[in-house]
């Protein structure tokens, strides 16, 4: 897997997420945060959208995961919903597709597990699979996904959590020590502390979205802080 690790060094991801209520033009706004990453020594970008990342694809040679975003039947987010989304994600000049890897079923009726073993047959390109369980990574690698990502781990009906700033470590560790592909950390990782901790437990690379791209959720974090602490509730 040397390729796989030479087009994803280990280092930083920054996942550009995009707030429906910033006052930016959404794709002028991931080019300004990919900009901003890559100046800050990002190795490589998580990026929503075809039309976001065809025009970063001309301002960056940085490695691009792609993805597109859709809905589940009760709302939540569907990772990279159809087959046409993976073919039109590489062609706008994604290196990795990230894919939803779950057994939930999706609006279609298919299978979760079924739509990504298809996916890795009608496609030669790197496949991402994000998954929240430790069985739904090893299925993956099963069926030949070249990087496996603990991105829903605490966002599913059989993982959520009201704990959103601790890192699923445990599983970050359970899935590196089991695979030789390369296991991604990803998902509440607020601090550089906690990136360097996901490293030493096994993962090969970390990605970090709304710690570094979304400033209304950080000015949040903050005040919340700051109003229980004068209110004299707890900070934590």
């Amino acid at each position: 897997m040397t390729h796989l690790k030479d087009l994803l060094p280990t280092g930083l991801v920054v996942s550009c997420h995009v707030d429906a209520v910033d006052p930016i033009a959404p794709i002028d706004l991931v080019l300004a945060v990919a900009r901003a990453a890559e100046l800050g020594g990002a190795v490589a970008l998580r990026v929503e959208g075809v039309a976001a990342i065809a025009a970063l694809r001309k301002q960056t040679a940085l490695p691009i995961v792609g993805f597109v975003k859709g809905e589940y039947a009760d709302q939540s987010d569907l990772i990279t919903p159809e087959f046409s989304d993976i073919e039109a994600l590489f062609a706008a000049g994604a290196n990795i597709v990230a894919i939803d890897a779950t057994k939930r079923r999706r609006p279609s009726g298919q299978d979760g597990f079924l739509f990504f073993e298809e996916a890795r047959k009608k496609f030669t390109q790197p496949l991402w699979a994000d998954i929240s369980l430790f069985r739904e990574g090893i299925h993956a690698a099963e069926m030949g996904a070249d990087f496996i990502a603990t991105t829903l781990a605490g966002y599913t009906p059989g993982t959520v959590t009201k704990d959103y700033r601790t890192p699923d470590f445990g599983l970050i560790h359970e899935l590196s020590s089991s695979l030789i592909i390369p296991v991604i950390a990803e998902g509440r990782i607020w601090t550089p502390e906690d990136a360097l901790h996901a490293l030493d437990v096994g993962a090969h690379a970390v990605v970090v979205g709304s710690a570094i791209t979304r400033p209304r959720v950080i000015t949040t974090m903050f005040a919340d802080a700051i109003k229980r602490h004068v209110s004299g509730g707890s900070t934590r």
